[in-house]
């Protein structure tokens, strides 16, 4: 199952990437240590909101976009999620393969 903090991994260093930026860059900029947003990114770290707030900042994209981002990436894990369920909840003589 994937994690809150590893979906906001996921979209800052999307975002990072995007903007052809290092982590360095992004350090200086946020003022927060390289290994600590290194570890944000892995999903490692849960960031405060003042953090997601610094590195949003420091992407220049509103935290409002990251949000939204990290919540379009949430419905399509849900989604995916309740896909696996359905498959897996049907019995295994509930399949008809039909001759054609």
């Amino acid at each position: 199952m994937t994690t809150m903090r590893q979906l906001v991994g996921e979209v800052l260093r999307a975002r990072r990437l995007d903007e052809g930026l290092t982590l360095r860059d992004v350090s200086a900029r946020a003022r927060v240590s390289l290994g600590y947003i290194s570890e944000v990114e892995r999903g490692q770290k849960e960031p405060s909101s003042e953090l997601l707030a610094a590195l949003a900042a420091a992407l220049d994209v509103p935290l409002s976009k990251v949000l939204l981002d990290v919540g379009a990436r949430l419905e399509l894990v849900e989604s995916a999620e309740a896909q696996l369920a359905s498959v897996s909840s049907i019995a295994p003589g509930d399949v008809r393969v039909s001759a054609a």
